[in-house]
């Protein structure tokens, strides 16, 4: 018996935490010598999937039929050629046809998301980077609390994803409500989270996902940085059909 059943894990209408005792690796359709922990997807509601893929050496996962974010969270990973270590990250395009392969045994995030499309307006391109070369960011003026933008700012990404980190004590300035859903998985220390009415430690490992007007706020604790990888949809009009106005 495992803990008496016990578990931080939770799923609400319009969030859920996931933490690592609860995870269950799966395979899916184009992975050799790989397995999935899904956290998210279209199942509870969500419009992308996001999951954790480990991959064994020489391990493989097939092109995807939409577009798909990768963020190395340990291991080398390689695409189209590039070669990708901890803390780098590749947007492979819907239709790009490109897979991913592992030089040795690694780790990654992936998000895949279906492109919504805007008339008259070009696909976005591959692209690989490595987080550590990209200038953070405070957030709203506060040093405290650095972002690093690893999408470009562009209108042709219908998606944003970013690493904010935290010093001990830093906090979200208000409580966030908004159209946006988010995936977010935590990388290294930890915190408190507010997720509608409800308020949960959260600790590397854990995967939270908020549905669009969840309320939502994070307090970093602890004696080290709190840091985690965010997703969010971006860059389009709820009802479809044009582009988001002004930031």
């Amino acid at each position: 018996m495992h803990n008496l059943g016990q578990t931080r894990s939770v799923h609400r209408a319009d969030h859920i935490l996931q933490t690592p005792d609860a995870f269950v690796r799966v395979p899916l359709p184009g992975m050799r010598k790989t397995t999935a922990i899904v956290h998210v997807g279209p199942a509870v509601g969500a419009q992308f999937t996001q999951y954790t893929a480990e991959f064994e050496e020489g391990g493989k996962l097939s092109p995807a039929s939409s577009q798909r974010f990768v963020y190395v969270l340990d291991g080398d990973l390689e695409v189209d050629g590039h070669s990708l270590a901890a803390r780098d990250f590749a947007y492979l395009p819907e239709g790009s046809g490109l897979d991913l392969t592992a030089k040795r045994a690694a780790r990654a995030a992936i998000i895949e998301k279906p492109y919504r499309a805007v008339p008259g307006s070009l696909m976005p391109g591959f692209f690989t980077g490595r987080e550590s070369l990209i200038a953070s960011q405070p957030f709203i003026g506060d040093e405290a609390l650095q972002v690093r933008a690893l999408v470009p700012d562009d209108p042709t990404f219908d998606l944003a994803v970013n690493t904010m980190t935290y010093q001990p004590g830093a906090a979200l300035p208000f409580v966030e409500t908004h159209v946006m859903e988010h995936g977010l998985l935590m990388l290294s220390g930890g915190g408190i989270y507010r997720l509608g009415d409800h308020w949960y430690p959260v600790a590397e490992g854990d995967f939270i996902w908020m549905a669009p007007f969840c309320p939502q706020w994070f307090g970093a604790l602890g004696k080290t940085p709190a840091k985690y990888l965010i997703y969010k949809d971006w860059n389009r009009h709820p009802l479809g059909d044009q582009l988001r106005g002004s930031r």
